[in-house]
């Protein structure tokens, strides 16, 4: 990991990144703050700057298939992609405005899950993640059940396939009660 930079420091990359986020307009998308209201499209407050900058570099790459994030990573250069993590890390996490109530049983049977398949190793006991593992507490419930569907497919792969090989075997059913623990934590 790289240190940590002084807080002059860090405070400039964030002020510079919330101005290039301004001009890509990422809140169109993910929220003015971060929080996205828009079905299927992750929330980024809170993330880790570590986070943001490798996905970024996987849209910029072309190495993560994802149409939407092509135009706005394209062309940004490796300082850029930094500035944008610094300033979405110091983004205040919180739910998305239309999280789903509670349901219960969903949310017993969704903590189980997580705790067999030891989710907060990687993602720590929290859900709120480190370095280039994200922060999934209180994330989108559609698109935590998207990602791991596609985890589980091998649609989609992360840096490593550890994700992959988690969810391998997991029904619809109990994704759903996954995303639904985790999307309200």
């Amino acid at each position: 990991m790289a240190p940590a930079l002084p807080a002059a420091a860090q405070g400039d990359a964030a002020a510079r990144g919330a101005a290039l986020a301004a001009e890509r307009n990422c809140g169109a998308c993910h929220g003015e703050r971060g929080i996205s209201a828009m079905p299927g499209i992750p929330s980024l407050a809170g993330q880790q700057a570590e986070f943001i900058a490798l996905q970024l570099v996987l849209f910029r790459e072309g190495l993560r298939d994802v149409p939407a994030m092509q135009a706005p990573a394209d062309g940004l250069t490796d300082q850029q992609v930094e500035d944008l993590g610094a300033y979405v890390a110091t983004l205040p996490h919180a739910p998305p405005p239309d999280r789903a109530p509670r349901d219960a049983s969903a949310l017993e049977a969704g903590a189980a899950l997580a705790g067999q398949l030891r989710c907060g190793v990687c993602h720590l006991p929290a859900l709120t993640g480190q370095n280039q593992v994200p922060h999934i507490a209180g994330q989108r419930e559609d698109y935590l059940a998207e990602t791991l569907i596609a985890y589980r497919d091998s649609k989609r792969h992360g840096s490593d396939t550890q994700m992959n090989g988690v969810v391998q075997g997991l029904s619809d059913a109990q994704i759903a009660q996954i995303a639904h623990y985790v999307a309200q934590r």
